[in-house]
């Protein structure tokens, strides 16, 4: 099962988070199919994922997007990934 405490932070502040659960296994493949339903329920636009951050995810459990890695203008400072082990 894959599941993955998303946060919006804005000003240090975690202002909207989410755990997103998918009963699939985690593959490489479909990040950005996690990361497009995580974007959905957080009501915000998807956020381009590049090979660092799949490389981070996978590393260290965690990733960020900033708003340099989305096409649209976002009103917050990060979106911040995690690896949520309950």
């Amino acid at each position: 099962m894959v599941r993955i405490w998303a946060k919006i932070i804005c000003d240090n502040k975690i202002v909207k988070d989410i755990i997103y659960e998918n009963p699939s296994v985690f593959t490489a493949d479909s990040f950005f199919n996690y990361l497009a339903d995580i974007s959905e329920k957080l009501n915000i636009a998807t956020p381009i994922p590049l090979s660092k951050h799949l490389n981070q995810f996978l590393e260290f459990n965690t990733t960020t997007f900033f708003p340099s890695d989305f096409a649209e203008e976002i009103n917050f400072d990060k979106l911040v990934l995690e690896q949520a082990n309950i």
